[in-house]
């Protein structure tokens, strides 16, 4: 039904090519090498990078188009799974029709093309979102959605795909960038203060918990600000502490919420190991039943309100920023942590609170996990 939707739209040739292409061995690259190729954005670096990622990229798109196809539970029928396939069958067309780079003007042109394919991909994973929503209501209620194991083992590749085709993209079209921020080589700091990221994070989680709720608990923050990172993307730094602060707020905000006592702060303490830079956040928010634990990784399962009841016109509006309700913030952030060789643990004291333990790899050297 999915496969004969695509050949409606898209001609008979184009299915035939994503098939070629996705059986095609996909090549890793690792931070490390990243911030070595871009640290001298030559004319020629930037043409050999431009090569590099007109093979690489229909390589990966194609496997993630291939595989919207065939879902399980009838997941590929679903109009918003149909319209993330149909946004993957454009950006493989739009790559494949572009011809040979073989000199500065072919690169900028690409770089262009490839800047609006991320564009058009902006919303995929609150699209997907929906598309699981629309799964789960026509579903016998019954069903334990932790049990879906098909549809987690999907959505963590394909997001883990995403992440790196986002990266790939933006690293590319930043060293483009005639002005880049001081300390940075394309997405990556060479001095980032794992401190300061966790500062703004924290600010932007409490300035929506204040919104949502008119008040918010304290938060501390313990470690050197004058420690940096060698290599990491701030943006990812930022997105995983922002989703964990955000989570801590609103398990302490809803169970102070009626108490005459003050909620106890959250806190975030930020370590420097040899091989790992890792940073707990510590909240008392009376914690997660063990049953619940296997639950918070999954992407079927949030103990909020799901804000895509509310926002579902996702064609033009970029991602929604809501206090919770995807269910989808803890496993993408450890699916970031992981991508850089690093990992996310939470443990929890049913009870009295969680404690989140985010581990950054310091070394930059593990390869891209290529689903």
């Amino acid at each position: 039904m999915a496969a004969k939707k695509a050949t409606e739209s898209f001609s008979k040739s184009l299915i035939e090519e994503v098939h070629k292409w996705g059986c095609m061995k996909q090549t890793g690259v690792s931070l490390r090498y990243m911030m070595e190729f871009g640290s001298k954005p030559t004319e020629r670096n930037l043409l050999i990078s431009g090569q590099f990622l007109h093979k690489e990229l229909p390589i990966r798109i194609a496997r993630r188009a291939i595989e919207l196809e065939s879902l399980p539970y009838g997941l590929s029928e679903k109009p918003a799974v149909l319209k993330v396939r149909d946004w993957y069958l454009d950006s493989f067309r739009d790559l494949r029709a572009f011809p040979g780079i073989k000199d500065t003007n072919d690169e900028k042109e690409f770089t262009r093309m490839i800047k609006a394919i991320k564009v058009r991909h902006n919303n995929v994973v609150p699209m997907m979102a929906l598309g699981v929503q629309q799964l789960k209501k026509g579903m016998d209620p019954k069903i334990v959605y932790e049990d879906l194991d098909e549809i987690h083992q999907f959505l963590d590749r394909f997001y883990m795909s995403r992440i790196g085709i986002r990266m790939l993209i933006g690293q590319h079209v930043e060293l483009h960038n005639p002005n880049p921020p001081p300390h940075c080589v394309g997405y990556i700091h060479t001095k980032m203060s794992p401190v300061e990221v966790a500062q703004n994070a924290s600010e932007d989680a409490r300035a929506i918990c204040l919104r949502e709720y008119g008040s918010a608990p304290e938060i501390n923050i313990y470690g050197d600000p004058r420690f940096t990172f060698p290599r990491y993307v701030p943006t990812h730094l930022h997105l995983m502490v922002f989703e964990l602060v955000k989570n801590s707020l609103r398990a302490v905000q809803e169970r102070y919420m009626d108490s005459d006592r003050v909620a106890p702060p959250i806190r975030i303490i930020v370590a420097e190991g040899i091989e790992d830079v890792t940073i707990k956040v510590s909240d008392e928010g009376g914690g997660i039943a063990r049953s619940g634990l296997p639950k918070i990784f999954t992407y079927l399962y949030s103990t909020a309100k799901n804000p895509l009841d509310e926002y579902t016109d996702l064609g033009t509006a970029d991602t929604v920023t809501t206090m919770a309700g995807y269910g989808y913030g803890l496993p993408i952030s450890r699916l970031y942590a992981r991508y850089f060789g690093g990992d996310l643990q939470i443990i929890s004291m049913e009870g009295y609170g969680t404690d989140a333990y985010l581990h950054l790899s310091r070394l930059g050297d593990s390869q891209e996990p290529l689903p």
